[in-house]
């Protein structure tokens, strides 16, 4: 009984000396000190699978390879860039003014923006890369390079430049986002002999990383290395390494972060997300993508006049189920389209017209105009017996097939015949819409790269004829919101020019708003920091890259007392 009793005192004396020592580690994390918090620490590699192949790390070899691009967007700058609003903010340039009419804008380089290899950046390199951009070596689209065959670039000093445009337009600063190339490493290259430079495989940029080595694995280029740039103008990115690694599909980029290769998988789409979705420790983030389905109208096609008219084209919105459309064949993936405006921008108006799935009040719309819809079914004809029914062109991919037919279903329902016609998509547009020889047609508008919403290209009654208003829209008032809005750059007068104009499309609706895609993108919770923004490209997803981080440190809260020894 001695020795129980002994056991029994010396375990009580043990409980007591950790109690007090745990009384006293409280009292020094917080009364004393301050709470202890966690702060981001540098280091860590990142590694992320993307989809697709390596082909040329250069901003202006890039534009047709996505996985080129997200590499880029952390190796090199542009003078700009656009938060997730679309408003520009500094980047190489740390500032800028734009002259009263319009036409001058003045650009200050960063006094300590240097190249990876150290050499400081001025106004030369610019210079240089717009040359670049505008030569048949580059893979800028053609539009990109006529804007800049009209714009005069003048060198005022090493760190100052002055870009004269020859009439006011504000959405110019899109164009300044271009990754600033080194003059000084490139310019004894040909132009035309820019794709085959080794420059492309070893890149050197302005970016908060720079190239370390490419991982090559039986003669094939599997993945590429990214080191911090010490020499970055900005806060300095906490993750030190930054691993890249190429896979053919996004099943095959999920599969090799279940095998545990990589932390990330740069898309995640089909089957590969509902799967993502099920992984415990993968947090899955989705984004606007900058683009737009519309069905489109040819408004000046003779053959059919209804559509001519704005109430008949409130009767077909009406009678469209986009929800259904979004949730069976985009798996969800997709925000019901309000406006010709993204809704992340700083311009878009949600105080429009909001049209829900509404049959019925479609039918009586029909209805009060004038036509007859049949009681037991049929075709809707008008009072002069002329049948409601149109050809609407569809892309002939199974997605669009789809939406096609659901569209067709549905307005079936109102009485309106639809003849479905499929064909590629480039013939789509470069043929039937461009010579305006179609009636109806689903289409997608394509806005990538392009922060500043300027709708007036597809909208604008100038571009009727033979621009990119293929539905022939034209209306003055709405025309002259868009001409004021880009040519003012007072963004509250811009915000009011643009509210008018979509309160008028709504009222119109020249075109019948569908949806917008978004993007998914998987990253292990171990990866902490992340904010996607909507994206107006997918490399977008990196905008706040140097924010993220994978290591902690533990630290007394921001303004506390610390103890004295």
């Amino acid at each position: 009984m001695k020795q129980l009793r002994w056991q029994i005192l010396v375990v009580l004396v043990t409980l007591v000396i950790a109690a007090v020592l745990l009384v006293s580690q409280q009292s020094q994390d917080t009364t004393v000190g301050g709470p202890i918090v966690s702060q981001p620490e540098q280091g860590g590699v990142y590694t992320e699978a993307l989809i697709g192949s390596l082909g040329r790390l250069n901003p202006l070899l890039d534009w047709n390879n996505s996985a080129d691009r997200d590499v880029n967007r952390l190796i090199f700058s542009g003078l700009v860039r656009f938060d997730e609003h679309g408003i520009p903010r500094a980047d190489l340039a740390e500032a800028w003014g734009v002259a009263p009419d319009g036409t001058v804008y003045n650009f200050t380089i960063r006094a300590n923006a240097a190249w990876h290899d150290g050499t400081p950046v001025t106004s030369d390199d610019v210079l240089f890369t717009i040359e670049r951009m505008k030569s048949a070596g580059s893979l800028v689209p053609q539009d990109i390079k006529d804007l800049w065959g009209r714009i005069e670039v003048a060198k005022l000093n090493d760190k100052n430049l002055k870009f004269t445009l020859p009439e006011p337009y504000v959405p110019f600063m899109d164009y300044l986002t271009f990754g600033v190339l080194p003059k000084h490493l490139l310019e004894s290259i040909p132009p035309e002999q820019m794709p085959d430079a080794q420059f492309n495989i070893q890149p050197v940029g302005t970016g908060p990383y720079k190239f370390d080595h490419l991982i090559v694995e039986g003669n094939q280029i599997t993945g590429v290395v990214l080191t911090i740039n010490e020499k970055y103008y900005n806060a300095a990115p906490y993750i030190e390494q930054v691993v890249f690694r190429y896979y053919e599909t996004s099943a095959d980029a999920l599969d090799a972060y279940n095998q545990g290769d990589v932390l990330a998988v740069s898309r995640l789409t089909g089957d590969s997300l509902l799967a993502a979705l099920e992984e415990p420790n993968l947090a899955v983030y989705t984004s606007q993508l900058p683009q737009m389905s519309f069905v489109l109208f040819n408004l000046n096609n003779p053959e059919v006049t209804f559509l001519q008219d704005a109430k008949v084209r409130r009767a077909l919105m009406l009678g469209l189920n986009r929800s259904t459309i979004v949730n069976k064949f985009l798996q969800g993936q997709a925000i019901i389209a309000h406006s010709p405006i993204l809704p992340s921008s700083w311009a878009f108006f949600d105080g429009t017209d909001h049209f829900e799935y509404d049959p019925e009040t479609a039918a009586s719309i029909l209805k009060a105009e004038g036509y007859v819809i049949p009681a037991g079914g049929g075709e809707t004809r008008s009072k002069d017996g002329v049948p409601m029914k149109f050809t609407m062109l569809h892309p002939d991919d199974a997605l669009h097939s789809q939406i096609a037919e659901t569209i067709q279903t549905q307005w079936a329902k109102i009485g309106v015949r639809v003849e479905l016609q499929a064909m590629p998509y480039d013939q789509l547009v470069l043929n039937s819409l461009a010579s305006r020889a179609y009636q109806s047609a689903l289409v997608d508008l394509n806005l990538s790269r392009t922060p500043d919403p300027d709708p007036y290209p597809f909208w604008h009654q100038a571009e009727a004829a033979s621009g990119q208003n293929y539905s022939g829209w034209d209306n003055r008032p709405a025309s002259e919101y868009l001409e004021q809005a880009r040519v003012t750059a007072d963004y509250s007068l811009r915000t009011r020019l643009y509210r008018n104009f979509q309160v008028i499309f709504a009222k119109e609706l020249p075109a019948l708003p569908l949806y917008i895609p978004v993007y998914s993108y998987g990253v292990d919770a171990q990866v902490q920091g992340v904010q996607v923004a909507p994206l107006y490209d997918p490399s977008d997803r990196f905008a706040t890259f140097t924010q993220w981080y994978l290591l902690t440190r533990r630290a007394l809260q921001q303004g506390t007392a610390t103890p004295s020894p």
